[in-house]
């Protein structure tokens, strides 16, 4: 692996271009099939769904495949069922390798001076796509570009974009990776096929963990696969960064509000705000975010899920209870304001965290009137 980080890469997990396998998502891998098999190759697909499904997995099932095997024709003589490719295969060998001359990346590109990766795609990388497309293709005639995330892209970068796709170059293929397509351009969007893309159940997700050899039992692994909501790159990122733990401390700290536990919150604090706990950090914070938007489903009679720690559920119902929400949203909106204004600046991590729980006390107060 490459010192250099990777936007698309999570942890030390497997890249997707590296994972010869995708699980849970046979129906939309049976579109893109039946679409090529059919001879109605649409020259960009847009991916959508949330983080960590299996979106980049199947970006990449889909260039191994269609630079295997090139036509309909080769590959229903090869009796392809699906769009496997086999990890001795030399296309397989290749992408996972980042050194196939049909395949272009587009992704968040890692800033030499600043010494990290950059915020968004800039415009020159959706160039790269001039030379690409230019290029005669070797043998099977697809160059295909990957952009991952969509999301990511800037507004020039956007615009640059939707030139290409406008007149699409000939036996070319965009695959865009996509977690809010709502944020890209209308226009981006009408000129791909949407192939919208299911969250995975909890026992997918379950296999995923154990195929990644996750160092949990059984019960801990169905708990990180339902507190992952249907994202296996959460459910992976969770259990890389201790989140099953942090998830029973914050609920246990969450659950008595509006009294607050402050020996508990400061000890919280220092486990995940101290330097060098980076995973720990980012992990607390989205569960922090989760934790809150499922009271909210709880006060607005969608329901919160099933209990990871015993009696949340009834906990969340008291705090939601009463008119209105509004209040509980606009604590989550600040506290998520608060978490990338503080990394955007740099600041102590451990006072945002302070100051997310005083929040927190402060309007749990205002709805039970204590």
């Amino acid at each position: 692996m490459s010192d250099i980080p990777e936007s698309d890469r999570l942890d030390d997990f497997p890249h997707p271009r590296e994972v010869s396998t995708l699980v849970g998502q046979e129906e939309a891998e049976r579109a893109v099939f039946d679409a090529f098999m059919g001879g109605r190759m649409h020259h960009a697909w847009l991916l959508t769904g949330s983080r960590g499904i299996g979106k980049a997995t199947l970006a990449y099932r889909l260039a191994r495949f269609l630079l295997k095997y090139g036509t309909p024709e080769i590959a229903q003589a090869a009796r392809a069922r699906d769009l496997s490719v086999a990890e001795d295969d030399g296309v397989f060998r290749q992408i996972a390798a980042q050194s196939h001359p049909n395949l272009l990346i587009i992704r968040r590109p890692y800033d030499d001076k600043a010494k990290r990766l950059k915020t968004v795609i800039p415009v020159e990388e959706v160039r790269r796509t001039g030379n690409f497309f230019g290029m005669s293709a070797g043998a099977g005639g697809w160059r295909i570009a990957i952009v991952d995330a969509a999301d990511d892209m800037n507004v020039n970068a956007e615009n640059a974009l939707l030139k290409i796709l406008e007149e699409p170059p000939a036996r070319g293929l965009f695959i865009l990776v996509s977690h809010q397509p709502g944020r890209l351009l209308p226009t981006i969007r009408s000129r791909c096929r949407v192939l919208a893309m299911k969250p995975l159940s909890t026992a997918h997700i379950a296999d995923i963990l154990a195929a990644n050899e996750v160092r949990a039992n059984d019960e801990e692994r169905s708990a990180i696969a339902r507190l992952a909501e249907g994202s296996a790159g959460r459910a992976l990122s969770i259990a890389a960064g201790g989140g099953l733990d942090l998830y029973r401390q914050l609920a246990a700290i969450l659950m008595p509000l509006p009294q607050l536990d402050i020996k508990a919150v400061h000890a919280l604090a220092d486990k995940v705000g101290r330097r060098g706990a980076d995973d720990a950090y980012e992990t607390f914070t989205e569960l922090l975010s989760d934790w809150l938007q499922r009271l909210v489903r709880t006060g607005a009679g969608a329901g919160g899920g099933v209990d990871l720690v015993a009696g949340e559920g009834a906990a969340m119902a008291r705090l939601a209870a009463g008119p209105g929400l509004d209040r509980w949203v606009e604590v989550w909106e600040k506290i998520n304001q608060s978490v990338a204004r503080a990394e955007a600046l740099n600041t102590d991590r451990k006072l945002v965290i302070l100051n997310a729980f005083s929040m927190l006390e402060s309007v749990a107060g205002e709805r039970i009137g204590a």
